[in-house]
């Protein structure tokens, strides 16, 4: 099934630009880009979608994690629709202790779906989210893997992220 969503793009002549969104439910989201930088959340009456009925600004730290927070609960409500269609598949997200073997050291010496059969898909960290991570990635501590694969193989990750498996 294909989810289309329409984003309507709307210069602002001496501003900026107006990005909005639809809801499925009707409700008019938006953001104010300006052309000084800053952005401003607006959201629109559904009686009226030419009336702001809230504006909030928002400094680039509060929109990069407002950006991070709603692309990671997308992902991870991805990866449970995927769960829930494949038996047996399951997601987990792993912490990254600073006593970890791997600080410090690349995504591809720990193995872990040669080892395994599991697959590290992504790494939150701070607020960031890096999707499929390539084997030169390098771990930091607090890092928290998102990995997928059956319990035996998130287990068997888990178990190489601690230094708990010799392999």
């Amino acid at each position: 099934m294909i989810v289309r969503v329409r984003v309507e793009q709307t210069p602002l002549p001496g501003i900026g630009v107006r990005h909005d969104l639809v809801t499925s439910s009707g409700r008019t989201v938006g953001v104010v880009s300006h052309r000084n930088g800053r952005r401003d959340l607006v959201l629109y009456d559904v009686d009226d979608p030419d009336a702001c009925l809230a504006s909030i600004p928002l400094t680039d730290d509060e929109a990069e994690a407002l950006a991070d927070v709603l692309g990671a609960s997308l992902m991870l409500g991805q990866l449970a629709g995927l769960r829930q269609q494949a038996s047996g598949l399951l997601t987990e997200q792993i912490g990254l202790g600073a006593g970890s073997p791997f600080v410090g050291r690349r995504l591809g010496d720990t193995r872990a779906r040669t080892r395994t059969g599991a697959s590290i898909v992504a790494v939150m960290r701070d607020r960031e989210v890096i999707v499929s991570p390539g084997p030169s990635f390098v771990f930091e501590p607090n890092d928290v893997v998102v990995a997928v694969g059956t319990r035996d193989g998130l287990d068997g990750v888990s178990a190489i992220l601690a230094g708990d498996d010799d392999g």
